[in-house]
């Protein structure tokens, strides 16, 4: 059934996005063999369904931020300046990037990155700094590993994570910087698909099958988002590494 379809992929999305294991890529592989071709669409709501779920997570922190409480008046300079290169490569890159995706062999290269990537934090020993010890460089560079996770296949929060802790950041502020600093880019990138998709108009499309779409992705990544808050907690982060390299194997080799 084609509703079945549409919940597949909200839960794959709401997985994914949140674990570091790319959402790209497993969104581009799950389209392909559903054959689903709604695309910019389901775009939309997949992506609205996940930012809930980050809203639901880190509400304290986000009202914090809001009302510039204590230390929080330089977290949220941190999260703009740390915004900034993900929004300029997506403004003047998105069409090269666009194209990228529809290759499962650059899927499953970038997917063997992230695993890489994310064995290599196995490494890192020592996280102690807090947002007191924070600088601008740190959100520089942190923002930067999150605009080379456009590639189709890296993970934008194993990129992210593993640049904070290797910055020393502790886990736990890593893992919160990264998850709020993707706010910006999710809403910034939902809000211009929106513009492009009212500029082009929509094709006959079932909104109730979206709507459960972005429903089931907001409550998978709710849940992936505290099961994944336990693995960094336990430091068992790089066992996404063995997944990663394994099914970009599988993409580079079998299909």
């Amino acid at each position: 059934m084609e509703i079945i379809k549409y919940l597949v992929l909200g839960i794959i999305q709401g997985i994914t996005e949140f674990l570091p294991i790319s959402s790209s890529g497993h969104i581009v592989l799950f389209k392909y063999f559903l054959d689903i071709k709604a695309g910019l669409t389901i775009d939309i709501f997949l992506h609205f369904g996940t930012l809930l779920a980050i809203f639901f997570v880190y509400y304290q922190d986000i009202l914090n931020m809001i009302y510039f409480k204590d230390e929080y008046k330089t977290f949220n300079l941190y999260i703009i300046i740390g915004s900034i290169p993900a929004a300029v490569v997506g403004i003047f890159f998105e069409d090269f990037f666009e194209k990228m995706n529809s290759s499962l062999t650059v899927v499953g290269v970038f997917l063997i990155i992230t695993g890489i990537i994310l064995w290599l934090t196995n490494k890192i020993t020592i996280n102690k700094r807090k947002i007191k010890d924070m600088s601008v460089l740190d959100s520089i560079f942190i923002g930067l590993a999150q605009a080379l996770a456009i590639f189709p296949g890296l993970s934008r929060f194993g990129s992210t994570i593993a640049a904070g802790l290797y910055k020393n950041l502790n886990r736990e502020l890593a893992t919160k910087f990264s998850f709020i600093l993707s706010i910006p880019v999710i809403g910034g990138a939902t809000l211009l698909k929106l513009k492009e998709l009212t500029l082009n108009g929509t094709t006959d499309l079932n909104y109730f099958y979206l709507f459960l779409a972005a429903i089931s992705s907001m409550i998978t990544g709710y849940l992936a988002i505290n099961f994944f808050l336990k693995m960094i907690k336990e430091q068992k982060l790089h066992y996404f590494a063995y997944y990663c390299i394994t099914l970009g194997l599988i993409l580079i080799f079998s299909l």
